[in-house]
């Protein structure tokens, strides 16, 4: 995984080294806020129901606390991000594997292109997962900074920055 010199905003290495203490709910609560609606959105999009993505944002948030104690953040080797992706990947598959064989898959985009029901079937460890959780990343990205810019000006000033 090599690290993407362009990447916004990467996670915060002392909020990751943070993580290693179970204890510490503020750091874990600060992580799942910043990260649940990330995961939540490229589950469905990636065609799971509500319930479903819901499991994944969970089994997501559980392999995470269970891998650090041990894990090692090296930039020079992967960002978060994209060791985050991975988990997310395997949690997407792994429901619709609870699926089983036969169960009805939703198509992974709202579009339809007159394919078959077959060829629009998602395949959560394809590209196309991929262009979704960056294109997720980038709206959990503008979301931040629109509620910090919320957070540091009066409700007048962020009226008029709103509206333009």
């Amino acid at each position: 995984m090599p690290h993407h010199r362009d990447e916004l905003i990467p996670t915060r290495a002392s909020l990751i080294n943070r993580l290693k203490d179970w204890q510490d709910q503020k750091s874990w609560q600060e992580f799942f806020d910043i990260y649940w609606k990330l995961i939540y959105a490229v589950a469905r999009k990636a065609g799971l129901t509500d319930a479903e993505s819901q499991d994944v944002v969970q089994v997501t948030m559980a392999s995470v606390a269970k891998h650090m104690p041990a894990f090692q953040y090296d930039p020079a080797i992967g960002s978060f991000k994209a060791w985050l992706l991975i988990k997310t990947r395997w949690c997407i598959i792994d429901q619709f594997r609870k699926r089983g064989p036969f169960a009805e898959h939703r198509q992974i985009s709202s579009q339809t292109n007159g394919t078959g029901t077959v060829e629009r079937v998602s395949d959560p460890a394809g590209q196309a997962l991929d262009e979704i959780w960056e294109a997720e990343w980038e709206n959990n990205l503008v979301n931040a900074a629109v509620a910090k810019v919320k957070r540091h000006l009066d409700p007048q000033k962020y009226q008029i920055f709103d509206s333009t």
